[in-house]
């Protein structure tokens, strides 16, 4: 169980309930990148596109479920080697096993955890879904949450 939902000082649940939300799976080295501000993405996936205005995380470990949110404020394009968000180290931990492309970094106000996680009944979160954030709010497991999201 994630106990940042638990801390005096965790953001206020408030964002708006109609507010659209991308949704994406993290390990738990890119959760701590998250944690830091930062979700970078390789510019062919498609989310780099997308209109959103929050994103979502789905902890592959050490919990299997949706646990935070967050407002982006930012997509930087970034390559290796360039000045941006992401250093030589978020590469080679977070790029380097999937891809040598140019990458999008969202970048994002700090993490707000779910009251009540969006728990793993399926086989994980695939690819990026889009649903609001009412949504994220209301759905107990991912099966539910996927029935309301787009995938």
């Amino acid at each position: 169980m994630d106990l940042d939902r638990f801390a005096a000082d965790a953001p206020a649940d408030d964002a708006p309930g109609d507010a659209r939300v991308c949704v994406v799976a993290t390990r738990p080295d890119t959760f701590e990148r998250c944690r830091e501000g930062f979700y970078p993405a390789p510019r062919s996936y498609d989310r780099t596109r997308a209109d959103f205005e929050y994103m979502a995380f789905y902890r592959t470990a050490p919990v299997s479920a949706v646990t935070h949110y967050a407002r982006v404020t930012a997509r930087t394009e970034q390559t290796r080697g360039e000045r941006g968000p992401m250093d030589e180290a978020d590469w080679a931990a977070l790029i380097d096993p999937f891809s040598e492309e140019r990458v999008v970094v969202f970048e994002f106000a700090t993490l707000v955890p779910l009251d009540r996680p969006v728990e793993n009944d399926l086989h994980g979160v695939r690819g990026a879904w889009y649903c609001t954030v009412a949504d994220l709010r209301e759905a107990a497991t991912l099966s539910g949450l996927r029935d309301r999201a787009e995938t």
